[in-house]
């Protein structure tokens, strides 16, 4: 008897109820009465989870569904090992299931789907390598709260927003505020700068103009006395000038005009003064 076996397929022939060997792809022959070939496939297959109940560690009922992918590496194992492979890894992910998402909060277990992804992976793969299948994926379709803890899940988040709108916006008006401080306080500064630096230049100017005022009167002074030096003046001229001198300091509202000690001196020649008088008046 002719038995046709597709490539992604293996065969199982027993003798007499007892396996006996494994088809490959291709024509098998078999015994009429005595033999019987059992086909496996070898191909990837996903295995739905329903979704069911289950408790977090916060006591927040959500509903959980997930998906397997497996594939068969030794078909002997599958077949033999195992009555009903599908009814044994669906009640297998939905209790592994309940366990994981058990020892989770609710938020870690929307925030941490990759983590049971995996973890749930490794337990379905090692509880399925006695049966000849590897568990190569397991998705989780969805977690889902019951509504009124979804209202409430949303109304924190919108408050969340909230908050942290107002917080980046009072952030933003104190910084405002800080800079135009430091903008006034800068304009300040520059400001005073400024008037130190005019204030310095102008006394700076103020003195280099006195200073030149009195090198002009020293000059002058010098010419004055270096003229006078030249007309050899007499002792009667030096006071002459210096009652003349004298007449311009008390013209004015003073009733008294203190002398300084050195006048006596030149007062001293106006007695030769008048004699020099009398004697021209009487030669005269």
């Amino acid at each position: 008897m002719f038995r046709i076996v597709r490539p992604w397929q293996k065969g199982l022939v027993e003798f007499l109820g007892k396996y006996n060997r494994t088809a490959d792809s291709g024509l098998a022959i078999i015994l009429p009465f005595f033999e019987r070939m059992i086909k496996v496939d070898m191909r990837e297959q996903v295995v739905d989870v329903p979704p069911q109940a289950v408790i977090t560690k916060d006591n927040v009922v959500v509903e959980v569904d997930a998906v397997v992918y497996y594939e068969v590496v030794d078909p002997v194992k599958v077949v033999y090992r195992v009555a009903n492979f599908y009814a044994a890894v669906t009640k297998l992910a939905q209790t592994s299931l309940r366990n994981l998402i058990g020892d989770l909060a609710l938020d870690e277990s929307l925030t941490s789907r990759e983590v049971i992804n995996t973890r749930l992976r490794q337990i379905l793969d090692e509880a399925t390598d006695k049966w000849g299948v590897n568990v190569t994926r397991v998705e989780l379709q969805r977690i889902e709260p019951p509504a009124d803890v979804t209202q409430a899940m949303h109304r924190q988040m919108k408050a969340e927003r909230d908050r942290r709108a107002t917080i980046l916006e009072a952030e933003g008006f104190k910084e405002a505020q800080v800079l135009k401080a430091e903008g006034k306080k800068q304009a300040a500064v520059l400001e005073a700068e400024g008037k130190k630096r005019a204030t310095v230049l102008a006394a700076e100017g103020e003195a280099e103009a006195r200073w030149k005022v009195a090198q002009g009167e020293a000059s002058a002074i010098k010419a004055v006395y270096s003229a006078i030096q030249g007309q050899h003046p007499t002792p009667e001229l030096i006071t002459i000038k210096y009652l003349e001198a004298l007449e311009s300091i008390a013209d004015g509202e003073a009733t008294k005009v203190f002398l300084p000690y050195e006048a006596t001196g030149i007062l001293g020649g106006l007695g030769g003064i008048g004699e020099l008088l009398k004697k021209e008046a009487a030669a005269q």
